[in-house]
């Protein structure tokens, strides 16, 4: 694994990992989800090991810092500060999904598969579905969320919500809220704020009906939807929910579907499992010469 740096348009580096290199035909880019990095998701490393050793390289896409959440004293002002994980900018998602794809096209890899866990498969939908750019050769989207359900079902919503308001109407929309954000990712007020409005993430509507599903429609390329068994995002129907997203594509009979058995949302103690169903993914279109 070797660390990657990729620039966006506004400037910021956004930090990666990459297994594998440019001599390899394939590229996997996986985009990861909240609070995940490579140093701690087993899922992002299980995967990049696995690819690699078949010749197919891995890139896991991390937004904005997300290798650290850092508590530092800034001297200027004397005050404690942090950096990492708690802060994003859900608004600049497309500008981020870009420009990790467009430096594996730098890079020269002729084959671009571009993957997404959680709340990275949403991002990599809105991508997908409002590009313009034929770069991208296939498409994995893993455990996406409905998130008009999952502010619902997750823990400690509301109360984040209305103290990052008053947070951010105090001008202290940096701070970390006191309260882990849906009871798992500790979160910047203003974060908070911009995850919760993210309209541009809400493209898989399928439980609450609150978001749009132009973006599945408008992918141009097909793919796979994985997603585990046991998956407590789904409303108590894992496949179903899968069956309903792909649904909403121009060409869902031409897309695959595939169960984990006994897998969580996350794929604990799944992780080779997972890994293997990604490469399975890739593998058979490769030899049917889909990609």
């Amino acid at each position: 694994m070797e660390i990657i740096r990729v620039k966006t348009p506004r400037g910021l580096e956004l930090k990666g990992a990459i297994w594998g290199d440019k001599s390899m035909d394939s590229v996997v880019i996986m985009m990861s989800g909240i609070c995940s990095n490579v140093f701690q998701n087993d899922l992002l490393t299980a995967t990049g090991e696995l690819l690699n050793k078949h010749n197919i390289a891995f890139i896991a896409g991390h937004a904005m810092d997300a290798f650290s959440c850092i508590g530092y004293s800034d001297f200027s002002t004397g005050k404690q500060k942090y950096t990492g994980v708690v802060f994003d900018d859900f608004s600049l998602v497309y500008e981020d999904v870009e420009s990790y794809v467009k430096y594996a096209k730098k890079l020269g890899f002729h084959n671009i598969i571009l993957a997404g866990h959680s709340l990275g498969s949403n991002k990599i939908i809105h991508y997908l579905g409002n590009t313009a750019d034929n770069f991208v050769d296939y498409f994995i989207v893993s455990a996406p969320v409905d998130l008009g359900h999952w502010f619902k079902v997750m823990p400690n919503i509301d109360k984040c919500i209305k103290l990052a308001q008053k947070f951010v109407d105090e001008n202290r929309g940096d701070e970390i809220l006191p309260y882990m954000f849906g009871g798992f990712s500790p979160m910047s007020a203003e974060t908070a704020l911009n995850f919760y409005n993210a309209f541009n993430l809400k493209n898989c509507p399928v439980i609450s009906n609150d978001g749009e599903t132009n973006s599945l429609y408008n992918i141009s390329i097909n793919g796979s939807f994985i997603i585990g068994e046991k998956d407590s995002l789904t409303d108590g129907d894992p496949k179903g929910f899968m069956e309903k997203i792909n649904a909403c594509c121009k060409n869902p009979s031409l897309n695959k579907i595939i169960v984990v058995p006994d897998a969580s949302h996350i794929f604990y103690g799944k992780h080779e499992e997972y890994a293997r169903t990604i490469l399975n993914c890739i593998e058979h279109q490769l030899n049917k010469g889909a990609i």
